[in-house]
């Protein structure tokens, strides 16, 4: 099974992008990797007040976890 999207994650680099540390996630989901691939200029402007020599918007694709779907369902139950 594939990737059920996309997220881009910022990283900071110090040594020219060979070494970098993850520094966030952000919350936006992309259907594909093109769509997120065409965010990660925007992404970097809008996340650039790390301190870091290079920062770097990377997609990576995630997967939605059963358990993470069942959630609502089973809050819902308890307050119900």
């Amino acid at each position: 099974m594939g990737p059920a999207y996309f997220v881009i994650a910022i990283l900071g680099c110090a040594d020219g992008g060979t070494s970098c540390t993850p520094l966030t996630t952000l919350p936006a989901h992309y259907a594909t990797e093109t769509e997120c691939t065409e965010a990660t200029g925007a992404a970097l402007i809008e996340n650039n007040q790390f301190d870091f020599p290079m920062l770097l918007a990377r997609c990576r694709a995630a997967q939605t976890r059963s358990a993470d779907l069942q959630k609502p369902d089973a809050e819902k139950r308890r307050r119900g």
